[in-house]
C-alpha cells in the first residue's frame, strides 16, 4: 500500500459517519451460554456445564447493522422478529444503540430466529463451543411480509445505501427486493445496493444490485462445483456469477486465502488477508465484510478501495470471539499500523 493509498482509506473512513445505510434482513438472536465443565453426569455419559453466564447479541442481518452502528454509519432497518424475548431483547439492543426501530416489527405468534452457542471450559481455560441449537421460525404470514415491504419502501428514499442481508430464513425475497429497488429508484440516483445470500444468490439476479460478497461455499452451491478441484474455476465462475447477477462487482470472500474482487472490464484482483490466519471465532465474520464494503462504497469508494477496508475489518474480528462487531477507530489503527508497500 502507497500513501495515497492509506490517505484514500482514511479519508473514506472519515466519511462513513455522514452516510445512511438501509439493511433488509433476516434478523437473528445470537445467544451465548457459557459455563465450566463441573464432572460427568451419572445419568447419562456427557458432560455437565455448570452456567456462568448468558449473552444475547445481533446475529444475521441485525450484526451487519450492529456494525454500521459501530462503525458511526446512520442505520435505518427494515425487520421482522417475533414477539418473544429474542426479539424484544433486539429491539431493545438497537433503540439503545439510537437507532429507530419503529421498522422493526414485532410479530405475534413467530418465533424470531435464534441460534444459541454452549460455550464450554475449565477455569482459566480458553471456552470451546461444544453444541449449537437453532430456533427458525415458520413462514412469514403474508400480512406481516407486507407490512415488512411497506416499511422498507417508506425507509429507501432516506438511504444512500441499501443492504439486503438473506439468511435463508424467507423473509427476504426477489420480489420483496424487487419492489423496495423499484420504489427505490424514484430517490437518490446512484445508490448502493448490496446482498449477501446465504442460499439463493443468483435468484437475485436481474434486480440492479451493485454488488454481492458470497464467500467460496455459496458460490460452490450455486453452480455446484467444487472450485479448489478445478484450475481457473474460482475466476471462471466469479465472473459468471457476476455476469448472471448483472453486478458491477462481486466480492469472493475466501477465509485465510483473502478475498478476490471480480469487476466489470477488469481482471480480477486478489486481496490477501489481513493480520493471521490463526483466527479466534468466524462466527458473524461476513456480515462484517458486506458492512463495511457496503459503507465504503457509500462513501464515495470504488470497489476495490472498499474490499480493501472490508479486509481489514475482516482480520480484526475473527480475533474477537462470538458474534462481534469492528469500530471505525479500529479500522483506522489497522490501516495506519499496515506497513507500506507497493501493490
Amino acid at each position: 500500500m502507497t500513501i495515497p493509498e492509506r490517505d484514500r482509506l482514511l479519508a473514506l473512513l472519515d466519511a462513513f459517519p455522514q452516510k445512511t445505510v438501509m439493511v433488509v434482513g433476516d434478523f437473528v438472536a445470537d445467544e451465548f451460554v457459557a459455563g465450566e465443565i463441573s464432572r460427568v453426569s451419572r445419568e447419562a455419559p456427557v458432560l455437565i456445564l455448570r452456567h456462568r453466564e448468558t449473552q444475547l447479541v445481533p446475529g444475521g442481518g441485525a450484526n451487519a447493522a450492529n456494525n454500521l452502528v459501530a462503525l458511526g454509519a446512520r442505520v435505518l432497518a427494515a425487520a421482522t422478529v417475533g414477539n418473544d424475548a429474542a426479539g424484544r431483547a433486539l429491539r431493545r439492543h438497537f433503540r439503545q444503540k439510537g437507532v429507530d426501530v419503529r421498522a422493526i416489527e414485532c410479530v405475534a405468534g413467530w418465533t424470531t430466529a435464534s441460534k444459541t452457542r454452549f460455550l464450554a471450559g475449565w477455569t482459566h481455560t480458553t471456552r470451546q463451543q461444544v453444541l449449537r441449537v437453532d430456533r427458525e421460525p415458520a413462514p412469514l404470514p403474508e400480512a406481516a411480509g407486507r407490512r415488512l415491504e411497506r416499511r422498507a419502501r417508506a425507509l429507501a428514499g432516506r438511504a444512500d445505501a441499501i443492504l439486503f442481508s438473506d439468511y435463508g430464513l424467507g423473509v427476504v425475497t426477489p420480489e420483496l427486493a424487487r419492489r423496495v429497488l423499484r420504489q427505490g429508484s424514484r430517490g437518490r440516483r446512484g445508490r448502493v445496493v448490496t446482498i449477501d445470500s446465504r442460499y439463493a444468490l443468483l435468484s437475485f439476479a436481474g434486480l440492479g444490485i451493485t454488488a454481492a460478497t458470497p464467500n467460496e461455499a455459496e458460490l460452490e452451491g450455486q453452480f455446484h462445483v467444487r472450485l479448489a478441484s478445478h484450475s481457473g474455476a474460482l475466476a471462471r465462475y466469479g465472473e459468471r456469477a457476476r455476469r448472471k447477477m448483472g453486478l458491477e462487482a462481486l466480492v469472493l470472500t475466501r477465509g485465510k486465502d483473502g478475498m478476490v474482487v471480480f469487476e466489470r472490464g477488469r481482471k480480477p484482483r486478489p486481496i490477501p488477508i489481513y493480520g493471521t490466519d490463526q483466527v479466534a471465532d468466524v462466527t458473524g465474520a461476513g456480515d462484517t465484510v458486506i458492512a463495511v464494503f457496503t459503507l465504503a462504497l457509500a462513501a464515495g469508494g470504488g470497489f476495490y478501495e472498499a474490499a480493501r477496508l472490508a479486509t481489514y475489518a475482516g482480520g480484526l474480528v475473527v480475533m474477537k470471539q462470538g458474534t462481534a462487531t469492528v469500530s471505525r477507530a479500529e479500522l483506522e489503527a489497522a490501516v495506519r499500523a499496515d506497513p507500506l508497500r507497493q501493490s
